[in-house]
């Protein structure tokens, strides 16, 4: 091979391998360039009182402690049927002969996620048959007074578990035995699902 040619093609791998550094080390600086920008068009896009808002939302906790089973800590009112129920924690016999049960592992009232209240078709809820979609749930507790509106009435299974699942928004589920004229262990549970309103 001559000198010169020898020289042109030391001269292209020459011209490749800077080429090559080039772009291997500028290519880390553009894909990195692109996210910090989008980041910041983000925080942008949200005003700093909203910010500050949603913080404060996430910090605010109704209730300052947890009340302890067999606790009376509120009230259930049912204005279709004019009826004021206390409500108990727990939703072990002793609590239901003594008020509305709330279910332990559920949230508490005005909270966001399912409340779930269960009482006897013989006790507390004789009358609960005849609330409906549209009527009001009145739930009174130290953290305040919160309105729910009954959006749902279901019937289901006694071991049906969907009427303790996590809900998006703050939802009231009140349950009792069903049918209200049955005798015996009740093979069916009478569900009002409400979405809260008003606080």
């Amino acid at each position: 091979m001559s000198k010169a040619r020898l020289t042109v093609v030391l001269s292209i791998l020459l011209i490749l391998a800077g080429l090559g550094l080039v772009v291997k080390n500028s290519l880390p600086f553009f894909v990195q360039a692109d996210v910090p920008e989008v980041a910041v068009k983000d925080e942008e896009s949200v005003p700093p009182v909203v910010q500050e808002e949603k913080q404060a939302e996430k910090e605010v906790e109704l209730y300052s402690e947890y009340p302890s089973v067999g606790e009376t800590f509120g009230e259930l009112i049912i204005p279709k049927i004019s009826s004021s129920l206390p409500i108990v924690e727990g939703t072990d016999e002793d609590e239901l002969e003594r008020g509305v049960g709330h279910y332990a592992n559920s949230v508490l009232p005005g909270e966001k996620d399912n409340s779930v209240l269960s009482g006897h078709r013989d006790n507390v809820f004789r009358r609960l048959g005849e609330v409906g979609v549209g009527d009001l749930l009145i739930v009174k507790t130290t953290a305040g007074e919160f309105t729910y509106k009954v959006r749902q009435v279901r019937i289901v299974d006694a071991d049906d578990r969907t009427v303790i699942v996590p809900k998006p928004r703050a939802t009231l589920t009140v349950t009792t035995c069903y049918p209200f004229d049955y005798i015996g262990d009740a093979p069916e549970r009478y569900i009002l699902v409400g979405t809260l309103i008003d606080e």
